[in-house]
């Protein structure tokens, strides 16, 4: 009698098990043909029970059914998205049943090699045709400037493969775009992990973010510190140096790292500027805007060099007026005519930069207003009133109050 009971045990058992792997047979079969509702239903019922719940194949057919329907959805949308994601879970969940062992039967699958240009029966349905079909999601995203979903099917790819350069290049450069930094930092920093990848675009990207929108120089700085130990000839990486030094008010080191950045590139009117202002802040005038006028030398058309160079001027004549109202009133009248000439000269050659510096950026106001007030102490009222009618016609008739 027990036996016979044992042997009734055993056929319900082995018809049950028979049971769950018909669903899974059915769950491929619908994955096959299309029909991924019944595909869904069949596969859910088999994970659903607990005597095949544990069986890591039957989490990869559910997240091959998944792969497909996210594939077929041309739509590319979030309810796009949400099926990637899905089915990403999904393939990690096996992976984990599988033993997280890409060497088992099913590790094996779940990696499989997913080549371009294979008919699609003949596709594995890996997780790496997950991450292919969402790189094709994201370039036509990108390519109909939905900017927002590009990232997201660049996002979903990357989290396949975190060694993937170019997914996780686009992904950063569209998260930085975008605003979102933290993203944009994530990938940027998966780059910077990559060895034989040439990180030197993502170390500009990380050194921006970090010091201008995390506020963080002294983050910024350490990684170009480190940044320069793999490219030390590197030309940009040596000006954000000396930017973040200035940042970080370590004048010294920046003085050092400029005057060896100008052996190197002596044509960089950049760098010339920081040279010139390390010796303005230092109280050095004269060394100042000598480097000032050397860098409108090498780039006559260089703003910032017109500008500052113009600006300094002024301030010289500033500090030589203030010094002759200083003195007794024997002196002043000495020293006057021959102090007053000189502070004219700088206002003339300042007229001159600042008028270089208008006819590179027409539209700035400030510039005008500047060079209105140099013409007008000279007492050249022909030119100062030639930018008042163009201030005027800008700003209104009572710019002057404003």
């Amino acid at each position: 009698m027990k036996k016979l009971i044992f042997s009734l045990a055993l056929a319900a058992s082995t018809t049950f098990v028979f049971g769950q792997k018909k669903m899974v047979r059915e769950a491929e079969k619908g994955f096959k043909s299309g029909n991924f509702t019944e595909a869904l239903t069949a596969i859910d019922a088999a994970i659903a029970n607990p005597e095949t719940s544990g069986d890591p194949a039957t989490y990869l057919v559910k997240a091959q059914i998944q792969t497909k329907m996210f594939g077929s959805d041309s739509s590319n949308t979030m309810n796009t998205l949400e099926i990637g994601n899905a089915a990403f879970d999904t393939y990690m969940e096996a992976f984990e049943k599988a033993g997280s062992d890409k060497s088992s039967t099913v590790g094996k699958e779940i990696y499989e090699e997913d080549l371009a240009g294979v008919p699609d029966n003949l596709r594995p349905y890996s997780v790496i045709t997950l991450k292919n079909v969402s790189f094709d999601k994201a370039l036509e995203r990108y390519e109909n400037e939905d900017i927002e979903m590009a990232y997201e099917f660049f996002n979903l790819a990357g989290k396949v493969d975190l060694q993937d350069s170019t997914i996780h290049y686009n992904a950063g450069f569209i998260a930085n775009d975008l605003g979102r930094f933290e993203d944009a930092k994530r990938h940027f920093g998966y780059l910077l992990e990559l060895p034989e990848y040439n990180k030197i675009n993502a170390y500009y990207f990380m050194v921006q973010i970090l010091s201008s929108e995390d506020k963080d120089p002294e983050g910024a700085y350490a990684l170009v510190e480190k940044a320069r130990q793999e490219y030390p000839d590197d030309k940009v990486l040596a000006e954000y140096e000396i930017q973040l030094l200035l940042q970080l008010n370590k004048m010294d080191q920046a003085m050092s790292q400029i005057k060896d950045a100008l052996e190197n590139d002596p044509n960089n009117a950049g760098l010339w500027l920081r040279s010139g202002y390390l010796k303005e802040q230092a109280g050095d005038l004269d060394g100042g805007l000598a480097d000032y006028k050397k860098a409108t030398e090498v780039d006559p058309e260089f703003y910032q060099g017109n500008y500052y160079t113009g600006a300094l001027l002024l301030e010289m004549s500033t500090k030589m007026l203030n010094e002759l109202n200083n003195l007794s009133d024997a002196e002043w009248e000495k020293q006057s005519p021959i102090v007053g000439a000189k502070a004219d000269e700088n206002y003339k050659e300042a007229a001159k930069y600042f008028e270089k510096a208008s006819q590179i950026q027409p539209d700035n106001n400030d510039v005008l207003i500047i060079l209105y007030q140099v013409y007008t102490r000279l007492k050249n009222t022909a030119e100062a009133e030639k930018i008042n009618q163009k201030l005027t016609e800008r700003l209104g008739p009572n710019w002057m109050e404003k």
